[in-house]
């Protein structure tokens, strides 16, 4: 079996004013990784994925600390070295192969999808 978690990459690259945003997500990352060790045994793979913060969400406002207007699109995207933010079917490709047969020896890793902000 295959379990895949979701996280952010306030986990590992923690943003100041989210303290326990980040602590949160750094949690499941951890507890992903505690999972694959202990499941692995029984064949069952646990993966985590960290998307990059999207401005287009329904919490952008709330995870940002006001509105996301142009300007604070900008200061954040320039943090992006591939130029824009993820999207959902990002974040679903990456889930797809971590599902997939092609991903069957691996286990207890987070994939960051962020277009190399946390490189």
């Amino acid at each position: 079996g295959s379990l895949i978690n979701i996280a952010s990459t306030a986990g590992i690259r923690p943003r100041p004013g989210l303290t326990w945003y980040n602590g949160s997500k750094g949690a499941v990352i951890i507890t992903s990784k505690s999972m694959a060790a202990e499941l692995g045994p029984d064949n069952i793979r646990v993966n985590c994925i960290n998307p990059v913060f999207n401005p287009d969400t329904g919490l952008s406002a709330e995870f940002a600390g006001g509105p996301v207007d142009e300007a604070r699109r900008a200061k954040f995207l320039a943090t992006i070295p591939l130029g824009r933010f993820s999207t959902a079917l990002d974040v679903a490709n990456a889930a797809l192969y971590l599902a997939s047969d092609e991903a069957a020896f691996i286990s207890g890793v987070c994939i960051e999808v962020d277009g190399a902000r946390c490189a």
